[in-house]
């Protein structure tokens, strides 16, 4: 008897055993809820056959994209400033068209 109140009250009785019963619980926690997730997406996974057909008809490809690339002159850009944080977008517009059109005349 005193021998199992000394295995009782020892680490592996205290530490041990209920990490075990977690790590061990906790995995068969996560496969639930795991599961779940997937067998939600599969009811709710389904496309409308309509939009099905609409993504059909989408002929974009890689080559289609390129040629639009190739067309736009990326050389001539200008950096434009947004505002930051604290500014008003408009007062810096504004400020923005001031200076373009101090700068032309």
């Amino acid at each position: 008897m005193e021998r199992l109140r000394k295995v009782w009250r020892g680490r592996t009785m205290t530490f041990g055993v209920p990490l075990l019963l977690y790590l061990v619980g906790g995995s068969f926690g996560l496969r639930e809820f795991a599961q779940i997730r997937y067998d939600v997406h599969k009811l709710h996974g389904k496309v409308d056959p309509a939009l099905k057909e609409k993504l059909k008809q989408n002929n974009v490809t890689l080559e289609s994209e390129y040629k639009k690339l190739e067309k736009s002159d990326l050389n001539n850009w200008e950096n434009i400033r947004g505002p930051q944080l604290g500014e008003d977008s408009r007062t810096v517009q504004k400020q923005r068209r001031e200076a373009a059109r101090l700068k032309a005349e």
